[in-house]
């Protein structure tokens, strides 16, 4: 009797460390789609949705136009049926901060914003907001202002919007995963106590300015001088950030080049960027039958293609570097995983699915 009884605490206990384990493990999904797509996926399988963009206007936030509402409301009617849910919207993305430097430079400015955000945040019934700024303080889009101030301002503008929202709601932030950025753009040590987690956007490493070839998104570096995702986490554990606070970034696209020669099967060569592919086309465009072979470099846990008769070399995440990015997520106990985005995924056994099957395994 005494061995049954034991057998069935053990038992307990393994069901309560895995519960324990998924519910730490945030899945979080940038989405760009509308009111209707988002039916076609596994949303229970999802902790947060962060709906991109919200944009500045008149130094508030705002909500483009009528059909951006209506995502939204839908969006956040879904947290009915999936109660683990949680709606977030996002200001910026690349191209779309043009303002920020300047609005956020003053306490008036920064005031006004971060009222306007509670605002919004409590007509939609949303759970926080995510602030996709590229970049405080060192170059993002092309002619958008950046100034040193803003390092010191951002600080402050998650103050006054932690003070604004209240510990109810959530507060994010997406993080360039490359070094310039890790150095310059953000006090770490003042703003981390005050968000709920930093969304490490550990892709586009190598990018659409990148001459030569390489892997966007690694999770780890091949050389001491390669940015990955192993960097900046190890980089933020050293600052003494929680782990817990610190959400890595996987791609459901490619970055592809053209005019790369057939040495080291196009890793690391010159080449010129010509856009990419989404994960749910890779079994349509990335196939022997159109020339691309598959190769798996062991060092950076990261896949790449190479096509030798169009020379033409692929990156990306795929379903055996997301397994092996949800590992690390377990191991370092971190936050979870969020990716760019939702609609680039396929709808059933894609990538979401492989991170949920090891995240609850």
């Amino acid at each position: 009797m005494r061995k049954h009884i034991m057998a069935f605490l053990l038992m307990i206990t393994c069901f309560s460390l895995q519960a324990q384990k998924s519910k730490n493990f945030s899945v979080l999904a940038y989405y760009t789609g509308d009111d209707k797509q988002i039916n076609d996926f596994e949303v229970e399988k999802l902790t947060h949705i962060i709906y991109s963009f919200c944009h500045l206007r008149d130094g508030k936030l705002n909500v483009d136009n009528a059909n951006d509402s209506i995502t939204i409301k839908h969006l956040v009617s879904l947290k009915a049926k999936y109660p683990q849910l949680k709606i977030m919207l996002s200001l910026g993305g690349w191209g779309g901060c043009e303002n920020c430097s300047s609005a956020f430079s003053t306490a008036s400015g920064r005031a006004v914003f971060a009222k306007s955000v509670k605002e919004i945040n409590d007509y939609f019934k949303t759970d926080g907001l995510d602030l996709d700024w590229e970049y405080p303080t060192i170059k993002g889009f092309p002619d958008h202002l950046y100034q040193p101030a803003d390092r010191k301002n951002f600080t402050e503008l998650v103050k006054v919007l932690r003070t604004e929202l209240g510990n109810s709601n959530e507060l994010s932030f997406a993080a360039g995963g490359f070094q310039k950025y890790l150095d310059e753009s953000v006090e770490w040590e003042l703003v981390m106590p005050l968000v709920d987690r930093v969304n490490i956007m550990s892709y586009d490493l190598v990018n659409g300015y990148s001459k030569v070839t390489g892997h966007h998104t690694p999770l780890f570096s091949t050389n001491k001088d390669e940015e990955s995702t192993d960097r900046a986490v190890e980089y933020l554990l050293k600052l003494g950030i929680p782990s817990h606070k610190i959400v890595i970034g996987s791609a459901f696209y490619t970055r592809t080049w053209k005019d790369v020669e057939n040495i080291n099967n196009g890793l690391y060569q010159p080449g010129v960027h010509t856009g990419g592919v989404s994960f749910n086309n890779f079994k349509d465009e990335l196939t022997e039958e159109k020339g691309w072979k598959y190769f798996w470099d062991k060092k950076a846990n990261s896949p790449y293609w190479y096509n030798q008769k169009e020379k033409m070399f692929a990156t990306s995440d795929d379903i055996a570097s997301v397994k092996a990015k949800t590992s690390y997520v377990i191991k370092k106990k971190l936050g979870g995983i969020m990716f760019w985005e939702l609609g680039l995924d396929t709808t059933r056994n894609g990538m979401i699915d492989a991170i949920y099957q090891l995240k609850t395994k």
